[in-house]
């Protein structure tokens, strides 16, 4: 990791170390994105490393969500890209009008793979059934998967905050409003689209409305299903991804003790080489280590901004 901007406490450093030796190339130039001295070139770069998991389509593959080895281009790829954008832009180094209009760039390629891939109300499915050739975790089954909000409403809301807008982005806009209005008297939700459905009500227009629905749904947190509200066994999101800092506007949504539980045991299970295990099967050798380049760079920037 090139000059520093401050020096980090021990657990960060321990993950840092493990990013500078075991992860993909994209996840070492986001930590420099996110660590090193505030520079665009760190930006940039990853941008670029994105770039290169791009298809003639303008989708994204080749293993970028490193569950799905696929090459051809999945919507799953496409998430993925977009929240490391977000991340790109709300770093030190991507403060920079040429980061933004290179990360635009980047995304104006996006609707014309999406709408080719989406139903005629606008909805994506997660992934295709062409992954079922290819190397992927077990929870990818065959591939098979209907249209959802998961990854529907992240996707198209990120390219709204890039200022992206197509025929398709308006369908899938409203598909993605008639399906959160039936989530409110829903009587389940997993948290992964929980997930993106506050990532489209942080966009939406009306936030007045876009809190009070998120308000809402969160008072069910404890029901969802894969969310741990506090530490448990198995693999589960937790109050530390929908709010990844303590300024987060949605850290209020979750106890302060479950967030502080969190953290504890996120330096609790730290490993002796500075990453963390998976609390799932990845497909492979390869995918562990890029899964733990992903996990080790999210818990560098939780225990940072916590001061632990």
């Amino acid at each position: 990791m090139p000059t520093q901007i401050t020096e980090f406490r021990a657990p960060t450093r321990r993950a840092l170390d493990f990013l500078d030796g075991h992860a993909r190339l994209l996840e070492r130039r986001l930590a420099q994105a996110w660590f090193a001295a505030p520079d665009p070139q760190h930006a940039h770069a990853v941008l670029h490393a994105l770039e290169g998991h791009r298809n003639a389509d303008g989708g994204l593959g080749h293993g970028l969500e490193a569950d799905v080895l696929a090459p051809d281009s999945q919507p799953l790829a496409v998430d993925f890209a977009l929240e490391v954008v977000e991340q790109v832009l709300q770093s030190p180094s991507g403060q920079h009008d040429s980061v933004r209009d290179h990360a635009h760039a980047f995304a104006a390629g996006l609707p014309a793979y999406l709408a080719a891939r989406a139903q005629d109300d606008g909805g994506l499915p997660i992934v295709l059934p062409t992954i079922a050739a290819y190397p992927r975790a077990e929870h990818w089954g065959d591939g098979e998967f209907p249209a959802g909000l998961n990854p529907t409403a992240s996707i198209v809301s990120r390219l709204r905050a890039l200022e992206i807008t197509s025929d398709w982005t308006t369908a899938a806009e409203q598909f993605c409003a008639r399906h959160i209005e039936t989530l409110r008297t829903a009587e389940s939700l997993d948290a992964h689209t929980a997930l993106t459905v506050f990532c489209f009500l942080d966009h939406a227009a009306e936030q007045d409305r876009a809190r009070e629905v998120a308000a809402e749904i969160a008072a069910r947190a404890a029901t969802w299903t894969s969310f741990h509200l506090y530490p448990g066994s198995g693999y589960g999101l937790g109050p530390l991804d929908f709010a990844p800092g303590p300024d987060h506007p949605r850290r209020g949504l979750f106890p302060a003790d479950a967030v502080e539980a969190h953290l504890d045991a996120i330096q609790q299970t730290q490993q002796p080489d500075g990453g963390w295990p998976l609390s799932w099967q990845p497909p492979g050798p390869a995918s562990e280590l890029a899964w733990r380049g992903v996990l080790a760079l999210r818990n560098a920037r939780l225990l940072h901004a916590f001061g632990r």
